[in-house]
């Protein structure tokens, strides 16, 4: 009489890890990094300071009184007053305002713009690849602070009203900034075309603009973060040189720029110096804040690198 043998089969539990994603990763790697940090919390502040801080001011922003003209910092005014009696701390806050904006707007302007001509570039090559890099030669061989210069001085010859000057400036910044965004993206372009997920693409027929907008131009997010967060430095720095020369912002819509405007007076700069070392220092703290930001989201995103 034959007996069988029960058949024991084991189960093997087998536990899937979930990976985290780009972005945990990247806020992992960035968190180790002490000075990205740091810069991240100070733009944070200087960001609830510009566009919050105003609201809570009991001064009105050009309102002037004779009666406090170039008054140092008390407990009244902790930045002092300026040559008509205004607040110089509201006036700072406002100012950050305009300069945030503007470097942001103009940013946004430039990755938008730059993105898009890079990724046809890089895409279509020929003809099309040789007119867009051809006008981002030509307009890169041109120094970007004298060309904006030229440009801000016919718009005041034009005399261009004030509040259409800031959209304009916005749009100046732009021009300046997008040909070396341009050249970055069609290099990645042109190396995102030799992956596999294009040859995908091929296959199911996708059409071109959907190739461009979903696929390439998506895996140029982390180039694009990092050039974006570095242009916004370098828009602050020109909006401000502009206004310094009196052709940025037009007064008595406050910027970081035309208030450092007071240094030209010798007076000023040597017996009130609340007048422009405060908006100075706004501007010298915030640019190397985004610049060292930057540093940090190039490593993050990076996985070759590892501090």
């Amino acid at each position: 009489m034959e007996t069988q043998n029960p058949i024991v089969t084991k189960q093997k539990t087998v536990m899937v890890v979930k990976s985290p994603s780009l972005w945990k990763q990247t806020y992992r790697r960035l968190k180790k990094n002490k000075l990205a940090m740091i810069s991240l919390f100070f733009l944070l502040f200087m960001f609830l300071l510009s566009f919050i801080g105003p609201h809570f001011s009991p001064y009105i922003l050009d309102r002037t009184n004779v009666a406090d003209m170039n008054q140092p910092p008390s407990a009244a005014h902790w930045l002092g007053t300026d040559n008509y009696g205004r607040d110089v701390l509201t006036r700072l806050m406002m100012a950050g305002q305009i300069s945030l904006t503007i470097g942001l707007a103009a940013m946004f302007l430039s990755v938008l713009i730059g993105s898009l001509l890079g990724a046809i570039s890089g895409f279509y090559r020929g003809v099309v690849d040789m007119v867009i890099m051809r006008v981002a030669d030509i307009l890169m061989s041109i120094p970007g602070l004298p060309l904006l210069l030229i440009l801000a001085a016919i718009l005041s010859e034009w005399k261009v009203p004030a509040e259409y000057r800031l959209y304009i400036i916005m749009i100046m910044l732009s021009f300046v900034g997008w040909p070396g965004l341009a050249r970055l993206v069609r290099g990645q372009i042109l190396s995102l075309k030799e992956q596999p997920f294009m040859q995908a693409t091929e296959v199911l027929g996708l059409s071109d603009r959907r190739k461009i907008l979903h696929h390439l131009i998506p895996n140029t997010v982390p180039l694009l973060l990092v050039v974006a967060t570095l242009n916004v430095a370098g828009s602050i720095l020109s909006e401000s040189a502009l206004s310094f020369l009196g052709l940025g912002v037009v007064p008595p819509t406050p910027s970081w720029g035309n208030m450092m405007d007071a240094a030209n007076n010798f007076m000023d700069f040597r017996k009130r110096p609340w007048l422009w070392i405060p908006p100075g220092t706004a501007i010298f703290l915030t640019v190397v804040s985004i610049n060292l930001l930057g540093d940090g989201l190039r490593d993050a995103l990076d996985p070759k690198m590892r501090r």
